[in-house]
C-alpha cells in the first residue's frame, strides 16, 4: 500500500507536470482564466482521503462572459477549412501522447480508477484525436438526381454552434475529448462542465489544449472550460445560444436535462445509465468468458455504465461457473490504485459507499443470496473508507433491486435453462439498454443475438464482455439509456447541421411535382 503522503507528494509533481495549481481557477476560455467567483470545489482523492487541491467554480456572470466569448470564437473557427481545424486536433493528440503517463496518474488519483485504466482513459482520447484528424478530410454528404432538366441537387453538413458538454466523474477526460475532437473539426467550440468530483482533470486538460490552440492561433472560445456543480448543467439546458447539450451521467440527470433542452426544441445527446449483461451459453468457453466477465463487473470499481451488472447463465453450466467466479473473486486485491498490483481500487466518496450497502441490504431483504458477501473493506491503507469488496449475489430476474443500475462493484447471477430465446427475454427485461454480450460458440446462437429479435442495446458483443469499447464504433445506448451516439463511425453528424441544396444551372425555372404557376 502506498501511504497517503508519498501518493500525495506523487501526484504534487504530476500536477506540477501538467501546469496545474492546487489552488486554481476553474473557469476558462483558452489561456485567459477567470477569477472563479463562485463555489470553492473541493477535490479529495477517494485513494487517502488527502486534499488534492480547490477549484474556484464560475459565476452566473463568468458564465455569461464565456458564452459571448464562445459565440465570437464560432464565427472565426468555422470558416478555418476542416482539415486545417483537423491539424489543429493532431496536434492536441500529440501533446495527450507527451502528457499521457501523468494525466493517466491525475485520473486514477482524482478519480479512483486503477493507473493503469487512467492510462487506458487517456490512450482513448489519443485514439479520438486521430479518428478525428481522418474525418477531418471526410465530413461527406449525398448527390442526388432531380426530377426537374437543368438542375443538381445535393446535401452538406455545417457546423452547429456552441456545443454544451456535461460530463460525469467516471470517466473524468475521455468523454469531453470524444465530443470535443469531433465538435471541433466539424467546426464547433466547445463549453464544457466537468465532474464536480474531478474538477482537476478538467483544468489539467484546459491546460494542454490552451497550449495547442495558442501555438496555432485558435481563438479564445474555441474550448471553454466552467467548472461548478448543477448549476452551471441547469445554465447550459437552458441556454437558448447553446444548440447541443452532450450529457453524460445517471438516467435521472439525462431526463432532467432532456427536458430543459427540449423545451427550447435544442438537441440533447444523452449518454445514460446501463443495466448490462453478460449471457453464459452452455456452449461457452467458461475459462475465456471468465475474464471478460470478472473484469466487467470490478473494473473501475463496478463505476463504468458499462459495467456488468448481470450474469445469465445456463442452468447446465450454472453451478461450474459460479464456483469460476467466487474463487476469481477469492484472488481480487483491493487498494491503493496507483499501485498496480492490486485489481480494485475504491469508489468515488462516501455516498456512493453508502449507496453500495443499501444495494446489498436490498438484495437480501428481496429474497436474494450473498455468494460473496462484499462489504467495506478497513485498515492501515484504507482510512479514506471508499474502499468496498466486489460482491456476488444469487438472485431471480425480476427482484426490483436487479432491476436498477448501482454503480459499485455487485454481480447479480441470474439463471435460464431453456433456449437463447430464453436468456435474451431476460437480458432485455430491464430499463436500460446500454451494452450486453453473449459468450457462446454457437454460431446460431451469437446471430440470434445480433438479430432485430435479439439485444435491444446500442452495444452488443460476441465472445468479449460488456466493457471496454473501441473508439471506432458509435457508443451509446437505448430505452433509459438515452439514446444517444458518441465518438466513432457517423457519430460526427450529431455535431452539424444538414443542408439540402437545389442549384438550376437553365435558362426556365420548373417547378417540382410538375406543377404549373404561368403568370
Amino acid at each position: 500500500m502506498i501511504s497517503a503522503q508519498t501518493a500525495t507528494d506523487r501526484i504534487a509533481a504530476t500536477l506540477k507536470n501538467l501546469g496545474v495549481d492546487p489552488t486554481t481557477s476553474g473557469v476558462s476560455t483558452g489561456n485567459t482564466w477567470a477569477k472563479g467567483e463562485g463555489d470553492i470545489l473541493e477535490s479529495y482523492s477517494p485513494v487517502d482521503g488527502a486534499l488534492i487541491g480547490t477549484v474556484r467554480s464560475a459565476s452566473k456572470a463568468e458564465y455569461e462572459a464565456a458564452v459571448v466569448a464562445a459565440q465570437a470564437a464560432f464565427l472565426e473557427w468555422r470558416n478555418w477549412p476542416a482539415p486545417k481545424r483537423g491539424e489543429v486536433v493532431r496536434q492536441f493528440g500529440e501533446a495527450l501522447r507527451k502528457h499521457k503517463a501523468d494525466l493517466g496518474k491525475l485520473v486514477s488519483y482524482e478519480m479512483g480508477k486503477s493507473y493503469q485504466e487512467g492510462l487506458g482513459e487517456v490512450q482513448e482520447m489519443i485514439d479520438i484525436c486521430d479518428f478525428a484528424v481522418g474525418l477531418s478530410r471526410q465530413l461527406h454528404g449525398l448527390t442526388m438526381h432531380s426530377e426537374r432538366p437543368d438542375h443538381r441537387m445535393y446535401e452538406q453538413w455545417h457546423p452547429v454552434g456552441l456545443v454544451g458538454i456535461i460530463s460525469a466523474f467516471n470517466f473524468p477526460v475521455a468523454v469531453w475529448s470524444w465530443n470535443t475532437a469531433l465538435a471541433w473539426v466539424c467546426g464547433d467550440v466547445c463549453l464544457w462542465k466537468p465532474s464536480e468530483k474531478a474538477p482537476l482533470c478538467g483544468v489539467a486538460c484546459q491546460h494542454i489544449i490552451a497550449e495547442v490552440f495558442k501555438r496555432n492561433g485558435v481563438p479564445e472560445g474555441v474550448s471553454v472550460l466552467i467548472n461548478g456543480g448543477r448549476e452551471v448543467g441547469e445554465w447550459m439546458s437552458h441556454d437558448e445560444r447553446i444548440p447541443l447539450v452532450s450529457a453524460t451521467g445517471s438516467t435521472r440527470m439525462g431526463k432532467a436535462v432532456g427536458a430543459a433542452v427540449g423545451q427550447r426544441l435544442g438537441r440533447a445527446l444523452l449518454e445514460l445509465g446501463g443495466n448490462n449483461a453478460i449471457i453464459i451459453s452452455d456452449k461457452a468457453d467458461l475459462d475465456m468468458s471468465l475474464i471478460g466477465c470478472v473484469f466487467g463487473a470490478v473494473g473501475t470499481a463496478g463505476q463504468r455504465c458499462t459495467s456488468t451488472r448481470r450474469l445469465i447463465i445456463h442452468d447446465s453450466v450454472y453451478e461450474a461457473f459460479k464456483q469460476k467466479l467466487i474463487k476469481a473473486y477469492g484472488q481480487l486485491r483491493i487498494g491503493d490504485p496507483l499501485d498496480e498490483s492490486n485489481h480494485v481500487g475504491p469508489l468515488i466518496d462516501a455516498q456512493a459507499v453508502a449507496t453500495y450497502q443499501k444495494a446489498l441490504k436490498a438484495a437480501v431483504d428481496q429474497g436474494a443470496t450473498l455468494l460473496v458477501e462484499g462489504g467495506l473493506v478497513s485498515g492501515p491503507g484504507y482510512e479514506s473508507g471508499c474502499y468496498v469488496k466486489p460482491a456476488i449475489v444469487e438472485a431471480e430476474p425480476d427482484m426490483r433491486i436487479v432491476q436498477e443500475e448501482t454503480f459499485a462493484p455487485i454481480l447479480y447471477l441470474l439463471r435460464y435453462s431453456g433456449d437463447i430465446h430464453e436468456a435474451i427475454a431476460i437480458q432485455n427485461g430491464v430499463k436500460q439498454g446500454l451494452s450486453s454480450a453473449i459468450m457462446t460458440l454457437d454460431l446460431r446462437e451469437a446471430e440470434r443475438f445480433l438479430s432485430a429479435a435479439g439485444s435491444d442495446c446500442g452495444i452488443a458483443n460476441v465472445n468479449i464482455g460488456t466493457s471496454g469499447a473501441e473508439i471506432g464504433g458509435a457508443f451509446g445506448g437505448e430505452k433509459e439509456t438515452g439514446g444517444g451516439r458518441e465518438s466513432g463511425s457517423d457519430a460526427w453528424k450529431a455535431y452539424m447541421r444538414r443542408q439540402t441544396n437545389t442549384i438550376n444551372y437553365g435558362t426556365k425555372l420548373p417547378l417540382a411535382q410538375g406543377i404549373k404557376f404561368d403568370l
